[in-house]
């Protein structure tokens, strides 16, 4: 006898990856949790959890949208504002230090820092913690206040509100302020701001450090919303550019490597806390690159699709999408707003 003799067929390469087809790989995912389709659902995170965002509100379920836009947007302002991109208007959280920051100043554990950037024209004034949301910026610093106070509050009634929290890891790599070590979502100088090599450090947190953070965010969570359960993500979207000295593939396994590694431990110690393998699916090689665009970075449409019938299978919440919605197929990558997309321009000819 051995204990390898009562184990299921998708513990094993052959009969669970070698003797199918890709597609026809299954039972992935095992959830922690019941998701039923009223519970309220918080998304929160890198560029791929906009796609899971969409996916909830083409199956009905309750994304929660704490920061509407206001009635008298359009539809394009909306998306240039970034209104409805995650459940709360702070752009992409690419870092578990960046969503610590979040829910630190949110839930009023930390003083957010009261930096405010103003370039270009005089009268235009931009959050170096929300670089793109106000595309024109802001008209006053009063204005810019306001804003992220509303922002702020947002993120209160989602953590307080949420049933889960999914939060989808996406980078190691940051840039901090050296004498506050606050951390900035972009470095400073690509989209707003101006880089000071005295004041700007670059930062590639290791397993420890993200461990930290992201178990830090939870604490707070937890305070505020003892019910709250958390679904880690990690996003397969490699990084656009590295500032770490290394080739840009290496960097993108170390970086991807210490968050996978840091959402295992979190999710092995934590019954609150589970992990949807959708970095596996999409990158592991019996896939063979196949739900990559041309570039080898942006995520196809048919991906997205795949990776999110795995999600809805797992709960039994799978079901024809609805007629009055675009399907998932039609879902570019255009569509979405990555912040580090911008480092693509500084590429050498």
């Amino acid at each position: 006898m051995s204990p390898y003799d009562s184990l299921s067929p998708h513990a094993f390469w052959r009969s669970a990856i070698a003797d199918k087809s890709p597609f026809a790989i299954s039972d992935i995912w095992a959830p922690k949790f019941e998701i039923d389709q009223d519970d309220a659902i918080v998304t929160a995170g890198s560029c791929f959890a906009q796609h899971i965002r969409q996916a909830l509100v083409e199956h009905d379920m309750h994304w929660l949208d704490a920061e509407p836009a206001p009635g008298n947007l359009s539809e394009s302002e909306r998306t240039q504002r970034q209104y409805g991109v995650f459940s709360f208007r702070t752009g992409n959280i690419y870092t578990a230090a960046m969503l610590r920051q979040w829910v630190s100043w949110a839930l009023g554990a930390e003083t957010c820092p009261d930096e405010i950037w103003q370039e270009g024209r005089e009268d235009r004034f931009h959050d170096p913690f929300r670089p793109a949301v106000e595309p024109d910026g802001f008209s006053s610093e009063a204005e810019l206040r306001r804003s992220r106070a509303v922002t702020l509050q947002a993120i209160r009634r989602a953590v307080t509100e949420a049933k889960y929290f999914v939060f989808t890891l996406g980078l190691t790599e940051a840039w901090i302020d050296r004498a506050g070590g606050f951390v900035y979502p972009v470095c400073p100088g690509t989209i707003r701001g101006g880089f000071d090599a005295e004041r700007h450090a670059f930062r590639n947190f290791a397993f420890a450090e993200v461990y930290r953070d992201l178990a830090a965010a939870f604490d707070l969570m937890r305070q505020a919303n003892p019910g709250i359960r958390f679904l880690l993500t990690v996003s397969p979207v490699p990084l656009t550019a590295t500032a770490s000295g290394a080739h840009v593939l290496c960097a993108t396994t170390y970086s991807k490597s210490v968050l996978r590694a840091v959402a295992g431990q979190l999710c092995g110690e934590f019954d609150d806390i589970d992990y949807f393998p959708s970095y596996e699916i999409i990158t592991g090689f019996p896939f063979r690159g196949i739900f990559f665009e041309s570039n080898m970075r942006s995520v196809s449409a048919h991906g997205v699709e795949f990776v999110m019938r795995r999600f809805f299978e797992a709960l039994n919440l799978e079901k024809p999408l609805p007629a009055r919605r675009p399907p998932l197929s039609d879902l570019s990558a255009v569509d979405l707003f990555c912040e580090d997309a911008v480092l693509d321009y500084y590429k050498h000819p």
